[in-house]
């Protein structure tokens, strides 16, 4: 099952998408959060779909789309999970997962235009698999637990300012990733049934060129390991988003230059969707 929301920032419109159409959720949800994702989304949903409750949503296709989710308590990141980006970025795979926050308000729409922050030389690009959180998850024994605890996966751009990141950081990462609109999440929310979690291609794409090409076969860390371990150290809620890393290509590599304004960037995941985002400069507001 596909969740998504359209239309304008801050009043966007929940629906469900089968066979390309849209139905209005709004007569069993206010909106995709996680009050809604903690009760059975997909059994309720059917059921109204069923049962007729939920009207196919008109001129859907002319709506902006917004972020699948509504703004989460908490933005979890997982770093360097790709070996290969590891090295890229000049470590060695972890031994264990790494983490860093992202700041609640970097998660917009899909393809929402992407402000370059003022003093930035080294904005970067990361396509990542994004997990959102379901159920209340606190000390999981193992991570056979963690798939109860998963509403579905979503498509993220992990973007970043790598100087803010490595430079100016004092050893925390999360100057570089919490500028606003750092995070465009969807287009949807894809319920788990449907998604075949460790074999999924991601790709990203700078101005129609390739960057990345990779399979999240490829990650150090599962998801489902990832789950767990984020849950010994903090407690997840209904509606929270994890980054789960990103592959190899991007600019801090050193193959490819960072982002200046004008410039395209597209990334999509197998089976989850596509996004496209133009970056665009800094200006002082009056």
């Amino acid at each position: 099952m596909k969740f998504a929301r359209l239309g304008d920032p801050g009043s966007e419109i929940p629906v469900v998408i089968v066979d390309g159409r849209h139905y209005d959720l709004r007569p069993v949800t206010s909106d995709v959060n996680g009050d809604f994702l903690a009760a059975d989304p997909v059994g309720r949903t059917q059921a109204a779909l069923a049962s007729r409750r939920l009207p196919e949503l008109a001129g859907a296709e002319d709506l902006r789309i917004g972020a699948p989710i509504v703004r989460p308590s908490a933005v979890i990141c997982v770093g360097q999970n790709y070996a290969a980006h590891a090295r890229e970025s000049g470590a060695e795979p972890p031994a264990v997962p790494i983490l860093f926050l992202k700041t609640p308000n970097t998660v917009v729409g899909p393809d929402d235009a992407v402000t370059i922050p003022r003093g930035s030389e080294k904005t970067d690009w990361e396509v990542e698999l994004g997990v959102v959180i379901g159920a209340r998850t606190a000390y999981l024994d193992s991570p056979d637990e963690a798939a109860a605890h998963i509403a579905g996966y979503v498509v993220c751009n992990d973007v970043s300012e790598r100087a803010f990141q490595m430079e100016v950081s004092g050893g925390q990462w999360s100057k570089g990733k919490a500028a606003f609109g750092f995070n465009p999440t969807g287009p949807w929310l894809v319920t788990p049934d449907e998604v075949d979690v460790q074999n999924l291609r991601l790709r990203s794409f700078v101005n129609g060129e390739p960057r990345q090409d990779s399979s999240t076969s490829d990650m150090i860390f599962s998801v489902a390991e990832i789950v767990h371990h984020i849950s010994q150290y903090m407690t997840l809620e209904p509606g929270d988003l994890i980054l789960t890393g990103t592959p190899q290509g991007v600019a801090f590599g050193g193959r490819f230059p960072y982002l200046r304004p004008g410039d395209v960037v597209e990334i999509d995941i197998e089976g989850l969707g596509s996004q496209r985002q133009e970056f665009t400069a800094w200006e002082a507001r009056a």
